[in-house]
């Protein structure tokens, strides 16, 4: 069901919990959901591009998200430019952007942590331990504070996509998980946002 749009488009750029709950509960049905880190490409504006066509209210997230990085890894210089990112969501025609400090998210005293069993024990969940448990806890709090109907993955991520279907069966969380497929660059390559840090070589 695609949104008929009469009026110049206005997006709204939220930063706390609070209001962002208050947004999606007053937003027009359904809601869809794009969580994202950032640096926005291609396949992220593919999501995007799902959720416009799907859903009369379209949301997405941009957090960088300390919980899911292991120690040593790349979080303080993961890409970061929110005025493009903005800039491209305006342009897609998206409603609600909530970019969140990391305060706001893990407010002191933060002690709770969603933790996937057999899906994990594989895979990225051995070579970055804790990153998982980090995904499921800051999507789980994205996917309660929006209350979307749908909710936009794609497939590249797949170990994190299966273990998201299986939180969101597990706690009977009303959401329709939507997968779409992996958007590649020219030789193939799955488009990332780290294929900054490459070389052509």
């Amino acid at each position: 069901m695609a949104r008929t749009q009469t009026m110049p488009h206005s997006m709204r750029v939220i930063s706390t919990n609070e209001e962002m709950s208050q947004a999606c509960r007053e937003a027009v049905k359904p809601v869809g959901l794009v969580p994202t880190m950032g640096a926005l490409h291609a396949g992220h504006l593919s999501l995007v591009d799902r959720a416009r066509a799907d859903n009369l209210t379209v949301a997405v997230s941009i957090f960088v998200n300390p919980a899911q990085f292991v120690p040593d890894g790349d979080f303080s210089s993961y890409p970061r430019d929110r005025r493009s990112d903005l800039d491209k969501l305006e342009g897609a025609g998206v409603d609600l952007v909530f970019m969140p400090s990391v305060e706001e998210m893990y407010p002191a005293g933060f002690d709770t942590t969603v933790h996937s069993g057999e899906l994990t024990r594989s895979l990225e969940g051995v070579a970055r331990p804790g990153h998982l448990d980090g995904v499921a806890t800051v999507v789980a709090k994205l996917l309660i504070q929006s209350s979307p109907d749908l909710a936009y993955f794609g497939q590249k991520d797949a170990q994190q996509l299966a273990m998201v279907r299986r939180m969101v069966a597990d706690l009977d969380l009303p959401v329709e998980v939507a997968v779409v497929p992996t958007v590649r660059e020219q030789d193939g390559l799955a488009v990332s946002s780290r294929n900054a840090y490459l070389d052509p070589r």
